[in-house]
């Protein structure tokens, strides 16, 4: 019994000393991640681990056992040289991360969660995957330190009094839209809209087209909306029981109490460059026809309540052509049709916004109700409820995802490589696609947080885009697609490159 305790005790002994000795690499594997992530050498992290320990450690042992013989202190002391050395690391380290995270609180979470396994390489096979998402697990443990530095102030909004959750979508399969999600201008038929007039007796024939037309292939306003008398436009409920009257169709009517919304509310860009917000409850926002995304979401809410249509407020994180890759806090709403949850973004629906211009109106149908896989690349629900998912995905999946928006996979896109974020390259930005459809692509790029961008050559119909990135650094590669050559291109997504 005595030499089954004694073994037991030493198996502990081994294993915290074990847990103690990890703590520099955990500090390397932080430190070196952050670099990855910042494009700065890896390299000088892990000789500032090899600093760490053993180096550090012993200079301290033998600063120690200088200061005690100069003190007359040399006799024998209560800790072995080996404890002593043991609790020296676990100090240093120790306060080694914590002042990494105390400098980076978030960006710590998100190098890890995005930048993480840089020492894996292209490295490929059971193993190497094993290791990788143990460490984006890892990783994880990271995730309540940035939300609790990362607030959303678009909750402050959400009064609770709203306690619908989506029920589980048993009839839907988790797919990543990067590899097998259908093109909608082959799978699905379109939306024919020559029988959609604001009379209220004329029968609507459109409903099968509308129920599986998540791309809209560009349709325009609602006809509802388009002619609206200025006379309804007096309340909320006479607006919404308008609309009601007018149009049958339950997933059209959805359409119309988006369109209203994305074509009558302006971007308040001053507000949110100030971070100063006025009020944003429904009636504020109808009243003045300004607001951000919350006022967006609290309206469109609004409008259902007083349509009978279940639309809910919904709030998390959101990546933009403008956002940082971690994204930043915003509100957008659900809605169930037919018995099905759909999401709808009627802020981004409306335009876009630069602090340069302010609001540009642009209204469009490219987040009304997509599929969740798609809209999930850029939106990020606190509750994952809401993501819609059979398989809703944690944080740092969110973060390794590409930021292509929705319009990407309506023009039958698909994108081969690279699946991540952010990587590295030491050549060109490179990157390959399906495109079937043969849409014109163009690609540009621009150092990170720079306003100016570089086209990286003509617009192709290839496969594959090359962009020549001039010097090292961190690089945003942004695309734009058009089925003619010249003209206007539309904004589908970009990623991030860090040249060595």
């Amino acid at each position: 019994m005595k030499l089954l305790l004694k073994l037991i005790g030493t198996i502990l002994k081994l294993g915290i000393y074990a847990c103690i000795f990890l703590t520099p690499v955990l500090g390397v594997w932080l430190a070196s991640s952050l670099a990855a992530f910042s494009n700065r050498s890896t390299l000088l992290s892990v000789i500032a681990g090899v600093f760490l320990f053993p180096v550090l450690p012993l200079l301290w042992e033998l600063w120690s056992s200088y200061k005690r013989r100069k003190l007359g202190k040399s006799g024998e002391q209560t800790l072995t040289w080996g404890d002593r050395l043991t609790i020296r690391t676990l100090v240093i380290n120790l306060v080694a991360i914590a002042g990494l995270l105390i400098w980076q609180p978030s960006n710590s979470f998100i190098a890890l969660s995005t930048r993480g396994d840089w020492m894996l390489g292209g490295m490929k096979g059971d193993a190497v995957e094993v290791t990788r998402q143990s460490l984006f697990k890892i990783a994880g443990g990271l995730e309540g330190l940035y939300n609790a530095f990362n607030k959303n102030p678009n909750e402050r909004y959400d009064d609770g009094s709203n306690k619908i959750k989506p029920e589980p979508q048993t009839v839907r399969v988790a797919r990543n839209p990067f590899e097998n999600l259908p093109s909608p201008s082959t799978s699905k038929p379109k939306l024919d809209t020559s029988n959609l007039q604001p009379t209220a007796n004329k029968p609507q024939t459109t409903n099968q087209a509308a129920k599986n037309a998540w791309a809209w292939d560009g349709q325009g306003l609602h006809p509802v909306i388009a002619s609206m008398p200025a006379n309804v436009e007096t309340s909320i409920e006479s607006v919404a029981q308008y609309i009601v009257s007018k149009e049958t169709d339950p997933v059209l009517r959805v359409k119309a109490l988006h369109d209203y919304v994305a074509d009558r509310v302006a971007y308040d860009a001053e507000s949110y460059f100030a971070g100063v917000y006025p009020p944003q409850d429904a009636e504020t926002v109808f009243r003045t026809r300004k607001s951000v995304c919350a006022g967006y979401a609290k309206l469109l809410e609004a409008l259902g309540k007083a349509a009978g249509v279940e639309i809910v407020y919904v709030t998390g994180k959101s990546r933009s052509q403008v956002s940082e890759l971690s994204g930043q806090g915003h509100a957008w709403n659900g809605v169930k049709v037919n018995g099905q949850w759909y999401l709808i973004d009627p802020t981004w629906d409306s335009g876009y916004v630069s602090r340069e211009k302010g609001f540009t109106k642009n209204y469009r149908t490219e987040y009304l109700m997509p599929p969740p896989e798609v809209i999930g690349i850029t939106h990020f629900p606190k509750d994952p409820a809401w993501q819609l998912r059979s398989n809703p995905i944690n944080q740092g999946e969110f973060l390794r995802q590409p930021m292509m928006r929705p319009k990407f996979f309506a023009d039958g896109l698909s994108l081969i490589s690279p699946q991540r974020s952010q990587v590295d390259t030491n050549t060109n930005a490179v990157i390959s696609l399906a495109n079937p459809q043969k849409r014109w692509i163009l690609a540009s790029y621009s150092p990170k947080g720079s306003s100016g961008s570089q086209n990286c050559g003509q617009p192709i119909q290839d496969s594959q885009v090359s962009c020549p990135l001039p010097s090292s650094g961190n690089y945003e590669v942004s695309l734009f697609t058009s089925t003619e050559n010249r003209g206007k291109f539309d904004y589908v997504g970009k990623l991030e490159f860090n040249k060595t």
